[in-house]
């Protein structure tokens, strides 16, 4: 595998604050680094359920915080409420998370499998298959996915949320950056999320789609490449995991046979 983009145009989608980690290792390897973040992450509307919920912590037997977004916005407000109780048990959806957590001095998060840090891979977790009557806190941004909940619920137990932000979808110059793929800049597009897949989808209407179709996408689910293959996209990449270094190392596959103009304009 190639050490260098070899000047390929990476359009990151990431949000302003989450991108830069992602934009400098690209740049290191050689690669241009566009910025256009397709998520805002906000206040919640409500903060109310969520102080309710973290006041009384010590009733509940596991908290599951499902992205760096809701350790970052949670913990605060936690700590001003006594912290975490020693016996809670904790548990991430995603490796982000997870590394979030130990950033914050959490690292008792329950065990999952390297290769499924999802919602799926921790329903599938012996310790979450018989949970009736057990009160579970879900720590999570406004409107995320009703699996986790439902599931535990149909097992027997007691769910509640605590929303701590919210996703908003931020203005953007979008002429300025169809004008760029017109003129084959643009070699690769990072997606984190079908969210942020489908948000982009939007912003950039019928041509900008077309052009989006055409450009190999780096995606870090099989749930985001299938939104992926539902909006037609022809060439996506599916990193070996959510961390910055695999999704480097699947841009740097790109330009394994190819140049960055042979990247743009592949089918």
């Amino acid at each position: 595998m190639p050490s260098s983009l070899q000047g390929l145009a990476v359009l990151v989608t990431r949000p302003e604050q989450q991108a830069e980690p992602l934009c400098r290792r690209i740049e290191r390897h050689g690669g241009i680094a566009l910025r256009c973040p397709v998520l805002r992450i906000g206040e919640p509307r409500d903060w109310a359920p969520a102080l309710a919920v973290f006041d009384r912590l010590n009733e509940y037997r596991l908290a599951i915080f499902t992205s760096a977004n809701a350790v970052e916005r949670a913990l605060p407000r936690i700590r001003e409420r006594g912290g975490i109780p020693p016996d809670l048990e904790i548990a991430a959806i995603g490796q982000a998370t997870a590394r979030a957590l130990a950033g914050q001095g959490i690292d008792r998060c329950l065990q999952q499998p390297e290769s499924d840090f999802t919602s799926e891979g921790l329903l599938a977790l012996p310790r979450l298959q018989s949970v009736a009557g057990q009160a579970i806190a879900i720590v999570r941004g406004e409107g995320g996915r009703a699996l986790l909940a439902d599931t535990l619920k149909r097992r027997g137990a007691r769910v509640d949320f605590a929303e701590v932000y919210r996703r908003e979808r931020p203005q953007a110059d979008i002429g300025a950056l169809l004008a760029r793929w017109a003129s084959g800049e643009i070699g690769a597009v990072v997606a984190a999320s079908s969210e942020s897949l489908l948000n982009l989808f939007d912003m950039l209407g019928g041509a900008g789609q077309d052009y989006l179709r055409d450009t190999p996408l780096v995606v870090i689910s099989a749930r985001t490449r299938q939104t992926a293959v539902e909006r037609g996209c022809r060439r996506i990449l599916v990193a070996r995991e959510a961390s910055d270094d695999a999704i480097a190392e699947a841009l740097l596959g790109l330009t394994a046979n190819s140049s960055p103009a042979q990247i743009g304009n592949a089918t």
